[in-house]
């Protein structure tokens, strides 16, 4: 299939968990060393990212959650004073910290034809949830757009809500795709959302990482987590 690809790998051993993310246009991963209730070390690498000044971002990523008790990590904020994807690898690896064994989240986002997309993500092989989109707008639920789907997620079974948020996020970063590069390589344009785009960090921040297109590889995203 023609789009986007990402896949999520979630690996808990004792003592630590890890969580990593590939997509066209990263492939990070953290990994959280624990006493089983407080994070005690944070690791992160960037083996991907778009941006000259992402790479710093791993050092405020441990100042954010060291010390943070597993529990609390979905609620410890200042997401946009981070890279956003290593925080949300951060929260997702401290929510399966005590699990037994890895899991896979493979996400597609196809291009559009016709104005209509379709999402779909799996976990480990089974299917969970599709989101069928028309010129912006969500066939179900109906009418809403992409980040209008708060209160939808909050109505998902508790174990579903961990993909639709990552579905729901896999599909706002695949318009990527069909925006032309030079539109999308002046952070001082960007708002504040993340790490790079802080003001102080975005006037010096350049366009470096090196787009790929999933939709023709056999192996995917992930093929080899840390390489």
């Amino acid at each position: 299939m023609r789009g986007f690809h990402r896949d999520v790998l979630i690996s808990p051993e004792p003592g630590a968990v890890s969580a990593w993310v590939e997509d066209d246009y990263h492939h990070m991963g953290v990994t959280l060393h624990h006493d089983g209730a407080c994070i005690s070390r944070v690791e992160s690498a960037m083996v991907r990212a778009p941006w000259s000044t992402c790479p710093g971002a791993v050092v405020q990523l441990a100042k954010t959650f060291t010390g943070v008790a597993l529990e609390e990590a979905a609620r410890r904020g200042e997401k946009t004073l981070n890279c956003t994807h290593l925080h949300d690898m951060t929260v997702i690896a401290a929510a399966h910290a005590h699990e037994a064994n890895a899991m896979r989240y493979s996400i597609t986002v196809s291009d559009a034809v016709a104005g209509e997309r379709v999402a779909a993500i799996a976990r480990d092989g089974v299917p969970l949830l599709r989101l069928v989109e028309q010129d912006g707008l969500l066939a179900e639920p109906a009418g809403k757009t992409l980040f209008e789907l708060g209160d939808w997620i909050a109505s998902l079974p508790t174990p579903m809500r961990e993909a639709a948020r990552l579905l729901r996020w896999a599909a706002i970063i695949a318009h990527g795709r069909a925006i032309p590069l030079e539109r999308q390589s002046d952070a001082t344009r960007m708002p504040a959302n993340c790490f790079t785009f802080q003001p102080g960090r975005k006037d010096h921040a350049i366009r470096i990482g090196r787009i790929m297109d999933f939709s023709s590889d056999r192996t995917g995203p992930l093929h080899d987590p840390q390489a």
